[in-house]
């Protein structure tokens, strides 16, 4: 079955979510949460004391060595987004001031020195997820140097996206049919967010592509009920992809979990 993440936090205050983890304590208790509901790998974004994203190599160090410590195995990554930084070269640096290394981290290609970022993690050993969030980006990668040498590439549609119209746009612009990659052979994760996260991922599901789910792409349930944490929605999302799984491929938009209503 293809890869299930679990993206724990996001950009999200802790103001957003009463369970969003934050410390590296809490980031680590739900690492061993989503594990034990079925995620196959976590993407966490690293905080400040006032909970603001940081790619600080102290807080970095501080997390990783606690999320590995309690979900050994696990893999790790985390985001390189121009929120948390905005000047590329800054960026650079303060990736190659990190002490302790993710084993990935997202690169999003929209965003000023793109290329640069993923060298400097590329040059550290850290793979690359080439996050694309629409069409331009998708461009913008398949023009770059280090498109073969990514690990992944992440297409977001954003909440209210038209989920079946809009996946299958960017999909298409990969140039092949072929389940689960690009033409390159580059493993593709196909996620959504709020209210185009359970569409998205039923899609992606129907398509045999990676997907994820977590507190940083949707705050409710399958059936619009509050999600109490990580745990319940990485639970979630493995009785869909299971039971979606053998389910006919088509183009048609597919039938929106409970409580969801498609774009």
């Amino acid at each position: 079955m293809p890869l299930l993440k679990a993206c724990l936090n996001g950009a999200r205050r802790p103001a957003e979510h009463p369970a969003l983890p934050v410390t590296p304590e809490q980031l680590a208790r739900d690492a061993v949460a989503v594990q034990e509901a079925g995620a196959d790998a976590v993407h966490l974004h690293v905080k400040d004391a006032d909970g603001a994203d940081t790619l600080r190599a102290g807080e970095l160090a501080a997390v990783l060595t606690a999320v590995r410590a309690a979900a050994p195995g696990l893999p790790v990554g985390v985001t390189t987004g121009a929120w948390a930084e905005p000047e590329p070269d800054a960026r650079v640096a303060l990736i190659g001031a990190w002490t302790v290394l993710p084993d990935f981290a997202s690169v999003n290609w929209h965003e000023a020195g793109a290329d640069r970022v993923a060298a400097a993690l590329l040059d550290r050993g850290v793979g690359v997820e080439a996050g694309l969030w629409h069409a331009e980006a998708v461009r913008e990668w398949l023009r770059s140097p280090l498109r073969e040498r990514c690990l992944r590439v992440l297409v977001e549609l954003p909440d209210g996206a038209r989920a079946a119209e809009d996946s299958a746009e960017l999909l298409g612009l990969f140039g092949t049919d072929a389940p689960g990659s690009t033409s390159g052979g580059t493993p593709v994760l196909l996620h959504g967010e709020d209210r185009s996260a359970w569409p998205v991922l039923a899609i992606a599901a129907r398509r045999g592509l990676a997907t994820r789910i977590g507190l940083e792409d949707a705050l409710e349930l399958p059936d619009g009920s509050p999600a109490p944490d990580n745990a319940s929605l990485v639970r979630a999302a493995r009785a869909l992809l299971t039971g979606l799984a053998d389910a006919p491929s088509t183009d048609a938009c597919p039938a929106a979990p409970p409580g969801h209503r498609l774009p």
